[in-house]
């Protein structure tokens, strides 16, 4: 698999390859030692995340004219999230191309959204600096469109938690809690991973870079998995 196939997908030629070879480098193939890499897509991550943040609020601030603060922000939060950047990485077959440490590699790193999420991230942040705002604001239109429109009609929900919690009350007094199962990656760019119990069981668990999208992840898997425990 090649750069240049990448490229295809994502309808954008990089004049400067580097940029995208650190872009799809993540830090755990760096770690290993492999020859003529040494820089990973950490630093890239943190300047696409910013990038998608302006381009998403710029575009519902312009296209939603009368609609208030509070509810753009709650709009740009369903778009702007793990699970989105997640889900336009498999869009774009992105996992294919990352180049993982074997460790990674051998426990399902590839299909791991937080470093799917991340690696998205590190393309869009390349771009910006390849090509400029015009190009990567027309490829994240572009392949987020989806995700926006489903947004904007109200296909997507980001609050599992009360949404699982109405149904498990429902069905009488509940213990429901969350637990942070563990912690990993440094002080700036941590993973959280959440347990969702109901009443003594795990019926759910999720990741994501703060303990609240961890914990609406694991209540998201909950609700996906509701018919096998208990509604």
């Amino acid at each position: 698999m090649s750069d240049h196939e990448f490229e295809n997908i994502i309808q954008y030629q990089f004049q400067d390859n580097n940029l995208l070879q650190t872009a799809l480098t993540h830090s755990s193939f760096v770690n290993e030692g492999k020859p003529g890499h040494t820089f990973n897509n950490e630093r890239l991550e943190f300047l696409g995340d910013a990038i998608f943040d302006a381009i998403i609020s710029e575009y519902l601030f312009n296209r939603l004219e009368s609609v208030e603060e509070g509810d753009l922000t709650k709009l740009r939060a369903l778009v702007v999230c793990e699970r989105s950047l997640a889900e336009c990485a498999n869009r774009v077959s992105l996992s294919r191309f990352i180049k993982l440490g074997k460790g990674e590699e051998n426990t399902g790193g590839r299909t791991r959204g937080s470093i799917l999420a991340d690696a998205m991230e590190a393309v869009i942040g390349a771009m910006y600096l390849d090509g400029g705002w015009n190009s990567v604001k027309d490829f994240v239109l572009r392949v987020f469109e989806p995700t926006i429109e489903d947004a904007l009609s109200g296909k997507l929900h980001m609050d599992y938690k009360t949404e699982i919690q109405e149904k498990l009350q429902a069905l009488g007094e509940a213990d429901i809690r969350y637990v942070i199962e563990k912690e990993e990656g440094p002080d700036h760019d941590k993973t959280f991973y959440s347990n969702l119990i109901f009443n003594a069981q795990i019926i759910g668990s999720g990741s994501g870079r703060s303990k609240k999208e961890a914990e609406q992840n694991a209540a998201k898997q909950a609700l996906e998995r509701g018919g096998k425990f208990v509604f």
